[in-house]
């Protein structure tokens, strides 16, 4: 049985150690490393865990559904306008005031970038009712 040993400062690791590119003709034939170590209060040092997956078990198994798509075109058309707002020279000033008059009012965003957020996909669904 192998053994992974992790540095004393790493208290937790979690994640891919390796990832399948499905966009490869080879992806069938990839692997995917998955590993977990966390410090526990208990009287077992097995702590670590290491997972293999193949394709099979990383590929989606349901179909694509109509909210989801519409979930994903939102996100992204707002993530967009979010990012063109942020660098808009000219609108910066009236954002920055707009957003430290609402900070510390109840229910106020405590950033600009999700008061930025707030308005645009505010923007975005009063435009898309219906």
């Amino acid at each position: 049985m192998a053994k992974a040993s992790y540095a004393p400062m790493f208290e937790t690791v979690s994640g891919a150690l390796t990832r399948i590119n499905k966009k490869s003709p080879h992806a069938a034939d990839q692997k995917m490393i998955l590993a977990t170590h966390r410090t526990a209060p208990t009287t077992s040092k097995d702590c670590s865990r290491v997972y293999i997956r193949d394709l099979d078990s990383v590929t989606r198994s349901t179909d694509v559904k109509e909210t989801e798509l519409l979930a994903r075109v939102r996100f992204a058309t707002v993530a967009a306008a979010v990012n063109t707002r942020m660098h808009d020279v000219s609108k910066q000033a009236a954002d920055k005031a707009a957003f430290l008059a609402q900070k510390d009012l109840p229910g106020g965003k405590t950033t600009l970038k999700s008061y930025i957020w707030a308005e645009e996909l505010d923007t975005y669904d009063q435009a898309h009712q219906g």
